[in-house]
């Protein structure tokens, strides 16, 4: 069966579940975990120093699964690379798909003449993850620099499509509400740095090498014209002496 489409898996009346334990296995009321589908929850360059901050917020009690999250996730960061570039921009997701989503599948289409229906309330098995986000929830947030502050509405604003909820854009200027930036994102960048200074440095020192010998080239063809103009001289003082005898 393919992808059941987000209105089936959006309201959430039920009590939540997500009990999942690892260390201590009696306490795990979850069999199987699906995986999360979400790739990153921190792209960009955490690094520079940014004037504004752009969060996308919920207007409503929802469920978001973790495959809307990466869709949106992919889309604003491909639209802002192309628009802004790679270190000029700081995106973050703020929630993470704790919950567990149950099905029963039934089998239809099996034996042409009839749809297996099952219990009535079933329990289920574990199909995917989700999100559960309340109103005025922050899903998404953005740390950019005033000129570019319209790419980033736009891109999100075309964002809205894929999370199944009434959505807004809030622009301010609390950078520190984001929270702690990634400790492996910023090595990641240090090391980049590093890596630039040391080739800028190798260049400089190429530079002046090819500077030095430059000079040396010089020298050596301004004395080898001096070196020149002696032996003329030379051959001149000899010639005049032959005459005279």
């Amino acid at each position: 069966m393919g992808l059941r489409p987000g209105k089936c898996y959006r309201t959430h009346d039920k009590p939540s579940y997500t009990r999942v334990a690892i260390k201590v296995h009696r306490r795990n009321y979850i069999g199987s975990t699906p995986g999360v589908k979400t790739r990153q929850f921190n792209t960009g360059n955490p690094l520079k120093k940014y004037s504004h901050i752009v969060d996308l917020i919920a207007e409503e009690k929802v469920q978001v699964r973790d495959n809307s999250l990466e869709s949106t996730r992919v889309a604003v960061n491909r639209d802002l690379t192309k628009h802004v570039g790679k270190e000029n921009y700081f995106l973050r997701i703020r929630i993470y798909p704790y919950q567990i989503l149950r099905e029963n599948k039934q089998a239809q289409g099996a034996g042409a003449d009839r749809v297996t229906k099952g219990m009535s309330h079933p329990f289920g098995k574990p199909i995917g993850r989700a999100a559960r986000v309340r109103p005025g929830q922050k899903i998404m947030s953005v740390l950019i620099d005033e000129e570019n502050l319209k790419h980033v509405k736009t891109s999100l604003t075309k964002v809205k499509s894929k999370i199944s909820c009434k959505t807004s854009v809030r622009i301010g200027t609390n950078i520190e509400s984001i929270g702690t930036l990634p400790k492996r994102i910023k090595k990641r960048m240090e090391a980049k740095e590093k890596e630039e200074e040391k080739e800028e440095e190798t260049k400089e020192g190429k530079g002046k090498k090819e500077e030095k010998g430059k000079e040396e080239k010089d020298e050596g063809k301004g004395k080898g014209k001096k070196e020149e103009k002696k032996d003329d001289k030379k051959d001149d003082k000899s010639k005049d002496a032959k005459k005279k005898k």
